[in-house]
């Protein structure tokens, strides 16, 4: 907690709350907002409609993830979308005005917005948006902004009154903000104009997240506060099942966890707690996944197939949905301690007694809104339990707390994902060959670089073996690709639904070998003549006969031992889709994979033609389509096309 400022004007309107801003920086904010769930919308939304049009003013926006709902798109897609956003984002949702400008291409020329990292593939197509985008590593974003002449910090923020006192948590965003404050100060430069919006659901956590009430220049509490950004779960399938399974034999008891999000985390989250809660048929499951004894192996070098008895410690940029589960399922309960000598004590296995520590420390805070009432309680209930502090802290070693740092990220396994890799070891993860950005770095090579810093952490990037392009199935898993967003001399694991490649310390021709053993086997004979012509592989390899099972059919017969025990559920954390919605996912996707390319026609007329017979819950289905009174041509037709699908899937 920083302590010694004044405390600082309070506002309960927004319109004053921008004149303040605009008086102090002459019309021209140069603002600095967090990532994700931190930014202010409405402040921002203001902010923007009072420079949009306006001669004389301008506004520069530094940030990263500008959350915006999905776009419904058209046709049966929206549909089906619209529904469920407007229930699940709620109707006072705000968008940010500028991010659906940016995205539209109509960011007017007297505004501008760089961000350091994108929602993955929103803005591929925004070209504001790809040529003021900045390549950053998250732990250097703070340094790089105090070049930028920032005139203006927002933040979103909770807070609470105690007997006349007013406390402020940085809540879900501490990461930059007191870095670059702090940057500020130690530069000799001019302290930003601050200014904290109050939202009431926001998640208080105290500690290095909680600042003195007279950090900000200005607190604006509106009357109205619109509902916080809330991700939907997405479905988890059956390949992503495969893959966590494999990654969740590598994680040592007692060791740290580094997570992000999406569906390959959700599936490594329940797979590590089907190996905690049902070790039994954990084993046999991944037995049957592990065909050739590779992950079994490095299982034994590096990881685990017990229960956790001692549990695991979580220090991850981002807190995220899983960290919650596995701490309700006892999994996540290793504490750390800010004393060296505490410390110490822990790792050589004594008790410390009532020494307090945490079991999980971010930097960033998104999920649902289970997560952030989560957070709430855990502060009201263990508020030494969740650390959320500074991204120097998180995602790197160095600094005064390297050596206290190291001691507690023991046993560090780094989860991240992908796009594709190379097969001597470099990962694609944020942008293309032709120099589009599809996301950003992140935090990922700080994570990668760490691993290798740490005397027993490990980095293991995850990665689908193949992906739909253009209604054709393309490998992840390549010879060579022009652009790298890790490059192969920071190599370790690559991880796929078939197996775990070990490539650290190994020479190209074993790295080669090794991811050649993850790749989908419809491409491997391919990989293996390129491997060869470029002299990377002996000419008499062979493929061993184990590959060739590395295909759908191949990987659903090894998933059976989890399909016959029911652990197969697409949403094993629950689901925002109600019922009639989930039954709808499968049929939707049908309907779009064979019309994303000219080889699914024929199965499009074909389901027009015979959709088949009528499957239980259809006509909700339908209804729910709103499809159940076609009243034009298009509508029939669209209606029998999902009563088809709906029998299919």
């Amino acid at each position: 907690m920083i302590a010694g400022m004044p405390s600082q004007p309070r506002v309960s309107d927004t319109d004053a709350c921008v004149a303040a801003i605009l008086a102090h920086c002459d019309g021209h904010p140069r603002i600095a907002a967090p990532l994700g769930l931190g930014k202010p919308h409405g402040l921002l939304n203001a902010i923007y409609r009072a420079v949009d049009g306006t001669p004389g003013r301008s506004l520069t926006l530094f940030t990263a993830l500008s959350l915006t709902r999905p776009s419904p798109g058209h046709g049966l897609q929206k549909r089906f979308l619209k529904p469920f956003l407007d229930r699940h984002f709620g109707e006072g949702f705000e968008d940010l005005d500028y991010a659906v400008a940016q995205a539209a291409n109509r960011l007017p020329a007297n505004i501008s917005v760089h961000e350091f990292y994108m929602q993955s593939g929103a803005l591929m197509g925004a070209h504001r948006a790809q040529r003021d985008y900045i390549s950053q590593n998250y732990t250097h974003v703070a340094r790089d902004l105090v070049e930028r002449n920032i005139n203006v910090l927002v933040q979103l923020v909770a807070v609470k009154r105690e007997g006349g006192r007013l406390r402020i948590s940085l809540s879900s965003n501490p990461d930059l903000t007191l870095d670059f404050i702090g940057r500020m100060a130690d530069a000799g430069r001019p302290r930003p104009f601050c200014v904290a919006v109050a939202h009431p659901d926001m998640p208080f956590v105290s500690g290095h997240a909680e600042v003195d009430e007279g950090y900000f220049d200005l607190l604006l509490e509106p009357a109205v506060s619109p509902p916080l950004f809330a991700l939907p779960r997405p479905p988890v399938d059956p390949a992503e099942y495969a893959l966590g399974m494999h990654a969740s034999a590598l994680v040592r008891d007692g060791g740290t966890l580094q997570i992000g999000i999406g569906a390959l985390s959700d599936a490594i989250v329940r797979a590590l707690l089907l190996r905690h809660q049902q070790n039994g048929r954990w084993r046999v499951a991944l037995a049957s996944l592990d065909g050739g004894g590779v992950t079994h192996a490095l299982m034994r070098k590096v990881g685990g197939d017990d229960r956790f008895t001692t549990g695991l410690y979580g220090a991850s940029e981002m807190v995220m949905d899983g960290f919650m589960h596995l701490q309700q399922a006892g999994v996540l309960r290793r504490r750390a301690y800010d004393d060296l000598a505490t410390e110490r004590r822990a790792a050589s296995g004594e008790d410390v007694g009532p020494a307090g520590g945490h079991y999980l420390r971010g930097a960033f805070l998104l999920g649902s809104r289970e997560l952030y009432a989560w957070m709430h309680r855990s502060e009201q209930d263990d508020p030494d339990a969740i650390d959320m502090c500074r991204v120097s802290n998180v995602n790197h070693l160095y600094g005064d707390h390297q050596v206290l740092a190291a001691l507690q990220r023991r046993g560090a396994r780094f989860f991240n994902t992908c796009m594709m890799a190379t097969l001597t070891g470099a990962a694609v993860s944020d942008g293309l060959e032709n120099g589009l950005v599809v996301s950003g770095v992140g935090g990922q090579f700080n994570f990668v670089a760490m691993a290798h810093e740490l005397a027993d952490g490990r980095s293991l990037l995850l990665l689908r073996a193949t992906r739909s392009k253009g209604g054709e199935t393309v490998s992840n898993i390549r010879f060579s690709y022009g652009h790298e967003t890790i490059p192969r001399h920071l190599r370790d694991v690559f991880i796929t639904e078939y197996g775990v490649a070990d490539l650290r310390g190994r020479s190209d021709e074993e790295c080669v070998i090794a991811m050649l053993g993850i790749a989908d086997a419809r491409f491997v004979d391919e990989l293996v003549e390129e491997a060869k012509a470029a002299g990377k592989l002996a000419p008499e390899f062979r493929v061993p006969d184990v590959w060739r099972a590395h295909t759908p059919q191949g990987l659903k017969a090894a998933l059976r031992p989890l399909a016959d025990d029911g652990l197969l559920d697409p949403f094993p954390f629950g689901s925002d889709f109600t019922t009639v919605e989930r039954q709808l996912l499968p049929a939707l996707g049908w309907l779009a994979a064979r019309a994303a390319s000219p080889r699914g026609w024929p199965a499009l007329a074909g389901a027009l033609l015979a959709p088949g017979r009528p499957v239980a819950g259809e006509e909700a289905a339908v209804a729910r389509m709103g499809l159940d009174r076609p009243d034009s041509l298009a509508d029939r037709l669209q209606a029998r096309l999902v009563r088809a699908a709906l029998r299919r899937a």
